[in-house]
């Protein structure tokens, strides 16, 4: 099996990628030695506590995929997020308060995202046409 940000979108929720994520940061130990190969008794445990850890490539991998499947989620969760704004009255001003960017800069951000779910057919074009009525003019135009 590849270690692929795809393959694991599937398998993990963003809490277990989370979770997962963090258990790799916390065991590499940041040694910046290069081209050093450890040898690790697979068998035992115990032989992870030896003179510090490291990540082998596989979990270096997963590291690195489970990074972008976190981003990609928290990425599309952000709609979601602005449009529950949008419908509870919030402002462009607000919102990009709390996305610390310019009200222009959320404007914008939330139109890519209605694109690029609107691409992966995730919303219906009337759902992303209705979702850019909400939406209004952009800010300082």
């Amino acid at each position: 099996m590849q270690i692929t940000p795809e393959a694991l979108e599937q398998e993990f929720s963003l809490q277990t990628a989370a979770t997962r994520l963090d258990f790799l940061s916390r065991r590499d130990s940041g040694a910046t030695t290069l081209n050093t190969v450890a040898d690790r008794n697979d068998d035992d445990w115990s032989s992870l506590l030896d003179g510090g850890t490291s990540l082998d490539v596989p979990e270096s991998l997963e590291l690195l995929a489970l990074g972008e499947v976190i981003a990609r989620k928290a990425h599309d969760s952000q709609l979601v997020g602005f449009r529950a704004a949008l419908r509870g009255g919030a402002s462009w001003e607000q919102i990009a308060t709390a996305l610390d960017v310019t009200p222009e800069e959320a404007w914008a951000a939330f139109h890519r995202a209605l694109e690029r779910q609107e691409r992966t057919a995730v919303l219906t074009p009337d759902e992303a046409a209705s979702a850019r009525e909400l939406a209004g003019a952009r800010p300082g135009a």
